[in-house]
């Protein structure tokens, strides 16, 4: 299957590892660098065997069979699992940023560590605390009293936590590309010096071996993996910085990033770059997960929260990749207003009803219409297409209802576009993908100079997926690869060009025929019905169909009456809530 079947591993965590409640640790006795005797707090029974447990399931086949009697799948599930459970009452949005500034700074603490080994057997001490010996090799300085050795023979003594913020500022001071990037807090009394202790223990166990690219590859992983726990556990608020991972390898997927620009103007945590450098080195030879080599990408960002901004910043430097991800509102403050992207990614916040339209009514990019000021959805669609190259392609996802909304600015808008021949497919998803929201949402892939003119192709995702848990779904690889090879088909990226004409998935549209649909382009317009076998649907096949129907369209009905409400309140005639 190639790339296409390829996938990141999310390992469930195993409920009964979940709630594993660690035991007060047994203490020994250590002598400390300084030659100070101290409590050092071991590891518990209970930690020692999940940690083995994690080495162990490091290897495929012992996870394989380890899944199978019901043992946590996985070394980022383990340590998940137990990074978890030292949380406590702590609010996980606040929680997310101690564990993963930690990871960060374990990975270029083993970076500085690798080289400074290298130094000091080479050249000696003195030569080994040379900050210019790092730079030219694009290592990270760390000064001594920030060092991941130290940190770990003090984590349970009082102030660990100061400690650890001291450290993040002078490794700050002396990098200037990490300024205002690494977190702080670690001494809020939210959290105490025990269970930092524990943590900073836990990500010490994280062996990335002894060249750099191994280590970053495990540590990225673990980010990563790490991210969507954080982003599944926060749920609303987790959809701000994270995309699941199978729609983001669907849309790299579709847009085939080999070389050029890669640009994402609502970037959150970077997941789309992180994916488009996996996808171009897979294609140049390599295995389709490192992202050691950069290749022919350059990556360009903007994000417009500030603590998300931080992750995206962390998540670039410990996968290696290099790229100006800018902090800053892509509407109020473009930041690349230059740019030309090759290949744009995004995943905007869903009818963003405050992005600062009434600032921007003569603005430039607003070449096909100028978008309503209750709803972001086609600023975005015009904010990339301002970016997009002449022979660039771009892939956004938006809510349901960009697709037929009934809003005057916005259907004049999708008609421009639509005359113009700037849509080339729109897909409907699944629901239950995203954290943030149950509404359901779509794929808009955009493209200037394409070989199929007035045509557009529509995917009708609806029915694919598999669910991976209570409430949320997941596309699988084989959906994967049954989308991305119908598009690929039309667009004429595997020989002849043709259309793919497969009821109740996909089929081709003229202008015309959008024409007379009003510019609806929702999927299920065109998509003819999926013929029933065996002499009808079964019932249960049936109501399971209907329930889940319904459930979109409750979520659509929620998602107009907000709109509404928006919209009166813009004319001050806002709903209020009857006093009696």
């Amino acid at each position: 299957m190639g790339t296409v079947g390829h996938r990141f591993e999310r390992n469930e965590v195993n409920a009964s590892v979940r709630g594993v409640r660690f035991v007060e640790s047994r203490r020994t006795r250590a002598m400390t660098d300084a030659g100070r005797v101290q409590d050092v707090a071991q590891p518990t029974r209970e930690e020692l065997r999940m940690l083995q447990t994690a080495r162990l399931t490091k290897n495929p086949a012992r996870r394989a069979a380890g899944s199978a009697y019901g043992v946590t799948s996985g070394y980022e599930g383990d340590l998940w699992a137990m990074t978890d459970a030292l949380r406590g009452a702590m609010d996980v949005a606040e929680y997310k940023h101690l564990v993963l500034g930690l990871i960060f700074l374990k990975y270029i603490s083993d970076t500085f560590e690798d080289r400074y080994k290298e130094v000091l057997k080479e050249r000696g001490a003195e030569a080994a605390e040379n900050r210019d010996a790092y730079v030219a090799e694009d290592i990270f300085w760390i000064p001594q009293e920030a060092r991941w050795s130290l940190l770990r023979s003090t984590a349970r003594q009082p102030p660990t936590g100061q400690s650890v913020d001291e450290a993040m500022v002078v490794i700050e001071r002396d990098n200037p590309t990490l300024k205002g990037v690494l977190p702080r807090g670690y001494a809020r009394p939210a959290f105490d010096n025990e269970r930092l202790g524990r943590l900073i223990d836990l990500i010490s166990e994280i062996k990335g071996g002894d060249k750099g690219t191994y280590s970053r590859d495990i540590l990225g992983r673990i980010y990563e993996y790490f991210l969507a726990q954080f982003a599944r556990a926060e749920g609303k608020k987790g959809g701000e910085f994270y995309t699941p991972i199978c729609v983001v390898r669907l849309m790299v997927e579709m847009i085939e990033p080999y070389r050029g620009r890669v640009y994402d103007p609502c970037c959150g945590s970077s997941g789309m770059f992180v994916q488009s450098i996996k996808f171009s080195n897979a294609h140049a030879g390599g295995d389709g997960n490192s992202v050691s080599v950069q290749n022919d990408i350059s990556i360009h960002g903007q994000e417009s929260n500030y603590t998300t901004w931080r992750l995206a910043k962390m998540n670039l430097i410990i996968r290696g990749i290099d790229g100006r991800i800018e902090f800053g509102d892509s509407f109020l403050k473009d930041l690349q207003p230059a740019l030309m992207a090759d290949f744009i990614l995004a995943n905007p916040p869903f009818n963003d009803s405050e992005w600062g339209g009434d600032r921007l009514t003569n603005d430039k990019r607003w070449r096909y219409g100028v978008p309503p000021k209750s709803n972001a959805n086609f600023a975005w669609i015009q904010h990339m297409i301002h970016h997009l190259a002449p022979s660039g392609i771009a892939g956004l996802v938006l809510t349901y209802s960009s697709m037929y909304s009934g809003n005057l600015a916005e259907t004049a808008i999708r008609k421009s576009l639509i005359d113009a021949d700037l849509v080339e497919c729109v897909m409907a998803l699944p629901g239950q993908l995203f954290y943030s929201t149950q509404v359901p949402a779509c794929v808009w892939f955009l493209a200037r100079n394409r070989k199929r003119r007035g045509e557009v192709l529509f995917i009708d995702a609806r029915k694919c997926g598999r669910m991976s848990g209570r409430i949320h779904r997941e596309l699988t690889d084989e959906d994967i690869a049954r989308i991305v090879g119908a598009f690929r088909v039309w667009r004429g990226r595997l020989g002849k060009v043709s259309v793919p004409q497969i009821p109740g998935f996909c089929t081709s549209a003229t202008t015309e025929e959008i024409r007379r649909c009003g510019y609806v382009v929702a999927p299920w317009r065109y998509v003819a019905t999926e013929p029933q076998k065996g002499g009808g649907e079964p019932f249960e096949a049936k109501i399971q169909r209907l329930v889940a129907e319904l459930r979109i369209q409750r979520a659509e009905a929620a998602e107009l009456d907000d709109a509404i409400a928006s919209n009166l309140e813009a004319l001050g005639c806002g709903l209020k809530e009857d006093s009696h």
